[in-house]
């Protein structure tokens, strides 16, 4: 098992206790030095409080951790970035009523906010010049999804 994997498995338990996800493990070994970045998430996004409290708990196991060696290494805590896909279903429950940019099976694409889902499909609907368009979507007829940001969102009616 590489370290990356042994680190996933030895962190997961501890993060999901402290009420988060963990999502990735990174290692790079640039030099002499090791970097390990965790990418960490939560039911929402998490503030700089709770990247603390994770951060902490990840380092006490690392700094005990046998796996880890007498190499020093540098510990990052992060949350995934907004280009991260959607392939959870915590994903899509996170990002409910925001607005969801997919490409689908066919080269598709379609930029809708997100209504409702289930195991299977997920409902949206969609602004064209102030009509809306509802459009219901197979998952398996999306091959990426991801959040596209608003900045100045606006209730649509």
């Amino acid at each position: 098992m590489s370290l990356k994997d042994s680190l996933q498995e030895l962190l997961a338990p501890a993060v999901e206790t402290a009420g988060f996800f963990l999502d990735e493990v990174q290692v790079t070994t640039p030099g002499n030095h090791r970097t390990v970045v965790c990418v960490v998430d939560g039911i929402k996004p998490l503030d700089m409080d709770e990247v603390t409290t994770v951060s902490r708990v990840i380092s006490e196991i690392l700094d005990e951790a046998p796996l880890m060696g007498e190499q020093a290494f540098t510990l990052e805590v992060t949350s995934p970035g907004v280009d991260r896909p959607l392939t959870l279903t915590r994903h899509w429950t996170k990002n409910l009523t925001r607005l969801i940019k997919m490409t689908l099976n066919d080269g598709t694409v379609l930029t809708a906010r997100l209504l409702e889902f289930n195991e299977t499909h997920a409902k949206f609907v969609e602004n064209i010049k102030g009509r809306m368009k509802d459009h219901e979507i197979a998952f398996a007829d999306i091959k990426r999804a991801v959040v596209e940001i608003e900045f100045n969102r606006k209730e649509e009616k």
